[in-house]
């Protein structure tokens, strides 16, 4: 087996684009073979035309290649030149392009991820980027395979509305060309906010801690957060699935720390329409993230400050706030005790309705507490109409939300309560035998 040389490389390197195999062979006393084998070992390979007859390169067709590599097909670029899309390809490979979807002026849907400092969750970011958060995403055709490809001036005009839901301290600076004037400050911004929340796995020491603190009852949720460098979601979540029954204080309702002002309501809306995030918001404003995050949700129906940051534009707090639907009104404090009052109208209105038209002529077992919906009437009535043993049901008053409803069975809580509280139950019992396995 021959051993080559560092100065018989460089012969070869210098010569194998000039000098056919055969030639080459003769010079170093070889084998053709071991000529070739050795250009494979170097990744030294030539194009079919560069020995064989065809046209060679000229500077103005590379230059033409360089230009258009990455924004038209490579279909396109061959046509162009009269030269086979291999020998595009491989010319390009030559030139140090690149592979085709780095040299333009989109990238694909992988590619995106990966610069923006996310890896994996392919399927997750297909959804929540795509489908939920609409990023215009189109389709390429290199050869026999389709691409995702997103163009980078749409991404920067959809990355700009969707500040708040992108972490750029993920992404390194010009991972992505040139950028926009406003993302180097919300890089700034997020670096701040992820040095103040740490994101880590709760661990036996920090719940040592968490629970110590919310022993000596003189922490807010702003300041149990400091504390602990993390949002008042985390704790939050951290305290139920602990069985903790220790909260932190309630800052009094009354004062600047209980009632909002018009400054107050003037950072909170700058705050969003620069893309703070509501920890910051919260600094700013001396309260906790909880508190601007119930905020929000209480005046725009959504915590979503992307969302917010359309509705509200230019304008002052308030502009552009959704009606809320009767779902949510139901549970909205400034609209519940209405809200549940004209529910209550009609549904006598509508009973009394289906009583006039015969539909259901003893409407009062529904209010009565011997009626069974299986068994009929406990008292042997036959007719409501005459009945005598009639008994309202009594308010039942529920122990987790304290609202009131009727059942006829005695119950501790309301049937929207049960029915979280089951919920509850299977999520903890997931997580507990998820963790055993």
């Amino acid at each position: 087996m021959k051993r080559w040389t560092a100065a018989e490389d460089m012969y070869l390197q210098a010569n194998y684009q000039k000098l056919t195999d055969e030639e080459l062979a003769r010079y170093f006393h070889c084998h053709p073979s071991q000529v070739a084998t050795r250009r494979h070992t170097k990744r030294l390979s030539r194009e079919r035309s560069s020995h064989g007859g065809g046209k060679p390169w000229t500077p103005e067709e590379e230059d033409l290649l360089s230009e258009k590599w990455g924004v038209i097909s490579v279909g396109g670029i061959a046509k162009a030149l009269n030269r086979t899309e291999t020998a595009v390809q491989a010319r390009a490979r030559r030139l140090g392009l690149g592979r085709y979807l780095e040299g333009g002026e989109y990238v694909s849907l992988n590619q995106l991820h990966l610069a923006m400092g996310y890896d994996g969750g392919g399927n997750y970011k297909l959804k929540s980027w795509v489908k939920n958060r609409g990023l215009p995403v189109h389709r390429k055709r290199r050869l026999a395979q389709s691409v995702r490809v997103v163009y980078l001036d749409e991404f920067w005009k959809w990355a700009e509305k969707n500040r708040s839901f992108i972490d750029f301290s993920r992404m390194e600076p010009l991972a992505l060309g040139e950028e926009p004037p406003w993302v180097a400050e919300q890089r700034k911004k997020d670096f701040t906010a992820c040095a103040i929340q740490r994101k880590d796995v709760w661990t036996e020491e920090a719940d040592s801690r968490l629970k110590m603190l919310l022993s000596m009852h003189k922490y807010t949720w702003a300041e149990l957060s400091k504390e602990m460098s993390r949002s008042c979601g985390a704790i939050q979540r951290r305290i139920k699935d602990l069985g903790l029954e220790d909260r932190p204080i309630r800052i009094p309702c009354g004062g600047r720390q209980g009632t909002w002002t018009e400054e107050m309501f003037q950072i909170l809306a700058d705050g969003i329409r620069s893309g703070d995030s509501y920890q910051a918001i919260g600094d700013a404003l001396g309260i906790s993230e909880k508190a601007v995050r119930g905020k929000v949700y209480y005046d725009y129906l959504t915590e979503n400050a992307d969302k917010v940051r359309s509705m509200i534009g230019d304008g002052p707090w308030g502009t552009g706030a959704p009606e809320p639907t009767i779902r949510q009104a139901v549970n909205l404090s400034r609209t519940r005790v209405e809200v549940r009052k004209n529910l209550s109208a009609l549904d006598a209105l509508l009973r009394y309705r289906m009583n006039e038209l015969g539909y259901d002529p003893y409407w009062q077992r529904f209010m009565c507490l011997n009626w069974h919906d299986i068994k009929g009437c406990s008292a042997g009535c036959d007719n409501c109409d005459d009945c005598t043993e009639f008994r309202r049901i009594p308010p039942q008053y529920c122990a987790r939300c304290g609202a009131t409803f009727f059942e006829r069975a005695e119950q501790t809580f309301c049937q929207a309560c049960r029915q979280a509280r089951k919920k509850q139950a299977q999520r903890k019992w997931r997580r507990k035998h998820s963790k055993e396995r």
